[in-house]
């Protein structure tokens, strides 16, 4: 009986796993792609910097939200605009970066003709999500 058991189990694991990319694909807004290129532990327990390429299309827009850490967005190519809460728009062209506070709401799109991309670099209490909607 344990190894059918076993067996049942690991079949849940493994179609469990193959669902995650497809959950977390279907919560990505239209037209916007992220790509993860880093992870590692800080110094300080318990935090962990992530850093994330993010793709937008032209036109391609992502809500509100926050991030449960800080985070420093670097514009790698076209033009992005941020919104925040309550102040006027901030929009970075490629090699201009900005600092996002922790809880911040905010959002951001292309507002090029053409495609735009950022590093986003999340300093984060370790197993919080990196994205928050509103």
């Amino acid at each position: 009986m344990k190894p059918t058991i076993r067996m049942m189990a690991a079949a849940v694991l493994i179609a469990g796993s193959s669902l995650a990319p497809l959950l977390a694909q279907a919560q990505q807004p239209s037209g916007i792609g992220r790509t993860q290129a880093l992870r590692h532990d800080l110094g300080s327990h318990g935090r962990e910097v992530i850093q994330v390429r993010v793709d937008f299309a032209p036109g391609a827009a992502f809500g509100m939200h926050t991030h449960p850490g800080e985070e420093i967005a670097y514009a790698l190519e076209g033009s992005l605009e941020y919104q925040f809460e309550g102040k006027p728009p901030i929009t970075l062209k490629a090699g201009e970066s900005l600092f996002i506070p922790a809880g911040a709401a905010h959002a951001a799109r292309n507002v090029g003709s053409g495609d735009a991309a950022e590093l986003a670099t999340y300093l984060v209490e370790k197993g919080n999500p990196i994205v928050v909607t509103k």
